[in-house]
């Protein structure tokens, strides 16, 4: 009788949805590795046996995404191509009941914050030391790094709260270690994350301490730019654009998802704001650095909006003039406050108004565009893709805004290497430029 060899496990992380996700499918491969265990993200290797797909569940794609790729490796553990499936992630955090009964062949469903109970599956254990480590899915240039946990906000269209828990945010000592080992691995760009950035510090600080952290994670030698996404415009905290404005490592660029131009749908949407104080900020922005670059992102057809609304989002996006913009259609989800309420607005109507802000968008972003034509810019390179060196400038974060596209064929550059590149010609939503 010969003696049955034992395979070793290998892992492969499968991750959907956002760069908060990202982060923690990279925090899950550090502890995995750490524990000795063999792992991969996104591997393209078959002999993977242990796959965990790290879900997202924020609008109706993003879930359909997920489920669509859980059947799929279930579907491959019933043909022996992988031994085992397992689901974390958003989705599964506020779906577990449903999805065990829907999708029993799932070996264990975790939610967001169960990665100690995720590793005990594979006989490892949560390491502390590790904490502040984290081993990049991407090249080490750059790296988001998640300052805090959850959210308090009462938004009606937004699940996350039930998904994510309550805000938590992370000591600024933490952060600064993370910030230092990064920056010792290669790193030179941090783009802060959270579900709330401006609300960072509330919890453990009693007060507001964005800026504080960005002064702080400015001092790390090292670290050249640091980009701030996801602030949330309620109480903006001011002292994060004077930081902002008297550290050079700190980028000119601003993620502030402002979400409707029209004050009736924002009280609907209770964003505990109006458009005229959210034009205000704009602009009190905009004086003390003219020169940043806001993005916001917008939601087309949330019930309340009329022709009227929508027409006033329309004037708000022509008059603020984003630098770069996003619009996504309303997804009516269940347990929100704006389940509530009437989804009345056809899908294609949605999807048309989110199209038309779009065409308004792409001139305002060509136009913007044309005038940096002559100008010279820092550009930190990211890829060489389709003969281009692709970078991008302290104006524009990783693949959501523009790229500066440098002729391969024409001048060399280092993949995370900055060059000063001045730019010849513009697009919609492409630079493309010269070393010099």
């Amino acid at each position: 009788m010969k003696a049955r060899t034992l395979k070793k496990d290998k892992v492969n992380i499968v991750t959907m949805g956002c760069s908060k996700n990202l982060v923690d499918s990279e925090v899950l491969l550090t502890q995995l590795k750490g524990n000795g265990i063999e792992a991969s993200h996104e591997s393209g290797s078959k002999d993977n046996n242990i796959i965990i797909i790290n879900t997202c569940g924020f609008i109706d794609n993003a879930k359909q995404e997920s489920i669509d790729t859980i059947l799929q490796y279930v579907d491959a553990k019933e043909r022996g191509v992988v031994d085992k499936v397992y689901v974390t992630g958003c989705l599964s955090q506020r779906y577990k009941d449903d999805l065990e009964k829907e999708i029993p062949q799932v070996d264990a469903y975790f939610g967001t914050r169960d990665l100690p109970a995720l590793l005990k599956k594979f006989k490892a254990d949560y390491k502390q030391e590790l904490v502040g480590e984290r081993l990049l899915t991407h090249n080490a240039h750059y790296a988001y790094m998640k300052i805090s946990e959850g959210c308090d906000r009462p938004c009606s269209f937004c699940a996350i709260p039930l998904m994510r828990g309550g805000h938590i945010s992370r000591p600024i000592e933490e952060l600064v270690k993370e910030a230092q080992h990064k920056a010792a691995n290669g790193t030179k760009e941090l783009l802060l994350i959270a579900q709330d950035s401006t609300y960072y510090g509330l919890d453990l600080y009693k007060k507001r301490k964005l800026a504080d952290l960005m002064r702080a994670l400015s001092d790390v030698e090292g670290i050249e730019w640091i980009r701030l996404h996801y602030a949330f415009p309620t109480g903006f905290p001011m002292d994060v654009i004077e930081v902002m404005k008297e550290r050079p490592n700190i980028c000119n660029y601003l993620d502030i998802p402002l979400q409707h131009g029209s004050t009736s749908v924002l009280k609907t949407m209770r964003r505990g704001t109006t458009r005229e104080k959210q034009e205000e900020l704009i602009h009190s922005i905009r004086d003390l650095i003219p020169e940043i670059a806001i993005r916001t992102t917008l939601i087309a057809g949330h019930p309340g909006e009329g022709e009227a609304e929508f027409q006033e989002m329309v004037d708000f996006v022509e008059r603020m003039k984003f630098e770069r913009l996003g619009v996504f259609t309303y997804s009516h989800e269940e347990n929100t406050h704006a389940f509530t309420l009437e989804d009345s607005i056809p899908e294609e109507v949605k999807q048309e108004r989110a199209n038309y802000l779009m065409e308004i968008q792409e001139q305002i972003s060509y136009d913007l565009n044309q005038e940096k034509i002559g100008k010279t810019f820092k550009v930190l390179i990211d890829k060489k893709e389709n003969g281009f060196f692709v970078g991008r400038t302290e104006y524009d974060s990783v693949e959501v805004d523009n790229e500066v596209l440098i002729d391969a064929s024409r001048h060399f550059c280092r993949i995370g290497d900055f060059v000063a590149a001045r730019i010849t010609e513009a697009t919609e939503f492409d630079l493309y430029g010269d070393v010099i």
